[in-house]
C-alpha cells in the first residue's frame, strides 16, 4: 500500500494413481476460494499470519464496516510480508508502510503505551485501520461496493473516487482493488461446514511434477536448460503451476498466500502442503510438495535427492494451500532482497 502514502515411495505409487484419477474428474471445477462477504466478521484462516500479530489484527480489523481482519491481514502482507522493519525507496515505513507525512496525521497508538511509533507493529496495525476507515468515511457517500470504493480511495485518492462515482477507470487502481479483495480471501477461514472448491489446474500441475519425477535436486533450480533441467522444491511447484497458466512466487513462503487454506482433511489432489520450522509462523515456511492423495505428495526433497513421492506425515507439516489463479495473481513481488516491488502504487492525495 504505501499506507501509504501521502494523502517426502514405491508404496505410494497406487495410491497416488487413484488421487490422481479422482482430481482428473474433479478437476473441471473452478475454483472460487471462499466467497467474498461484505462483512467485517469474517475470521482469520489459520497460520496465515504470524500469530504474534494475529490478535492485533483481529481487534482492530473490525473498526469499521468496510474492512476485516481478513482484508487487514491482506493489506499489511503486500505492504510488508508483516515485516515491521521494512522500508521502501519511497521512504515508507514499517510494516504497514506509512510515509511521515501520512503517520503524522493518521497515526496511532494501538499498544496503549503512550507513544505513537511508525515501527511498532501494534502501532502500524492500528494506524492501517485507522486510515482505511477515514477513507471509508471520505467516499462513504459514493454509491456501489463500500469495500472496493475505499480501496479505490486508499490508492488513488478520495477525490478521484468521489469525481467517478466509484472505482476510477485506472488500471492500477483497479488492479489494487481486484487483488486487496482476493488476496483477503486467501487469508479467511472457510465458514463452518462449508468447502474449497478444487482448482481446474490441478490435473495439469500434478501431471507436470509426475513428468519430472527422479531428476536431480538443485538449489535454486528451476527447470532451465543451463540446469540441465534440474529443480528445487519451489522452482518444482512453480513450474507445475506455470504450466497450467498461473504464476506463482519463486519461493516457498510466498507461495502459501497463493489460495486458501484447506484442513489437514479437506486435503485434494493439486493443494500445494507447506513444512515450517515455526509452527506459528508463516514466514518459517522452508519446504513445499504437491499433493497427490492418500498422505503424499510429490516434491523435490534436498541436495542429493531426486524428485519423488514422499509422505507429507513428517514433523514440520504446517498446512496447505488451494491454488487459485485469482490468489496467486493477488500476490505481491519480491526483489531478490526481499522488498516488495509491486502492488504499491501511492495514493495521489
Amino acid at each position: 500500500m504505501v499506507l501509504r502514502k501521502a494523502g517426502a515411495a514405491a508404496g505410494a505409487a497406487a495410491v497416488v494413481a487413484v488421487g490422481f484419477t479422482a482430481v482428473v474428474v474433479l478437476g473441471t471445477y473452478a475454483a472460487s476460494g471462499t466467497p467474498r462477504q461484505a462483512s467485517n466478521h469474517l475470521a482469520l484462516s489459520g497460520k496465515t499470519v504470524p500469530a504474534e500479530y494475529r490478535s492485533t489484527i483481529e481487534r482492530w480489523g473490525v473498526l469499521c464496516a468496510e474492512i476485516s481482519p481478513p482484508m487487514l491481514a491482506a493489506q499489511l502482507y503486500q505492504e510488508s510480508g508483516f515485516d515491521p522493519r521494512a522500508k521502501s525507496p519511497a521512504k515508507a515505513y514499517g510494516m504497514a508502510q506509512f510515509l511521515e507525512g501520512t503517520w503524522a496525521t493518521y497515526g496511532t497508538d494501538g499498544n496503549g503505551d503512550g507513544k505513537r511509533d511508525i515501527w511498532d507493529p501494534s502501532d502500524a496495525i492500528a494506524s492501517a485501520a485507522t486510515y482505511d476507515c477515514a477513507l471509508a468515511k471520505d467516499v462513504s457517500k459514493v454509491p456501489g461496493d463500500r469495500q472496493a470504493n475505499m480501496l479505490a480511495a486508499y490508492n488513488a485518492g478520495p477525490y478521484a473516487v468521489i469525481k467517478n462515482g466509484g472505482v476510477p477507470p485506472y488500471r492500477e487502481t483497479q488492479g489494487y482493488v481486484k487483488n486487496i479483495q482476493a488476496l483477503a480471501r486467501n487469508f479467511t477461514a472457510p465458514a463452518v461446514g462449508s468447502s474449497i472448491s478444487l482448482s481446474r489446474q490441478a490435473a495439469g500441475a500434478i501431471y507436470y511434477a509426475q513428468t519430472k519425477l527422479g531428476t536431480d535436486y538443485l538449489w535454486g533450480g528451476e527447470g532451465l536448460p543451463s540446469q540441465n533441467g534440474r529443480f528445487d522444491c519451489s522452482g518444482l511447484t512453480r513450474a507445475a503451476f506455470e504450466s497450467v497458466g498461473i504464476t506463482l512466487p519463486r519461493v516457498a513462503n510466498d507461495q502459501w498466500n497463493a489460495g486458501p487454506h484447506p484442513s489437514r482433511d479437506q486435503l485434494s489432489p493439486g493443494d500445494l502442503v507447506f513444512f515450517a520450522s515455526d509452527p506459528e509462523d508463516p514466514r518459517s515456511i522452508h519446504h513445499v510438495g504437491i499433493y497427490v492423495g492418500g498422505g503424499y505428495m510429490i516434491d523435490a526433497p534436498h541436495t542429493g535427492a531426486k524428485i519423488r513421492y514422499d509422505t507429507i506425515d513428517q514433523r514440520e507439516y504446517y498446512g496447505a494451500t488451494r491454488v487459485t489463479a485469482d490468489g496467486a495473481e493477488a500476490l505481491p513481488v519480491r526483489g531478490d532482497d526481499g522488498s516488495i516491488t509491486a502492488g504499491q502504487g501511492p495514493a495521489k492525495s
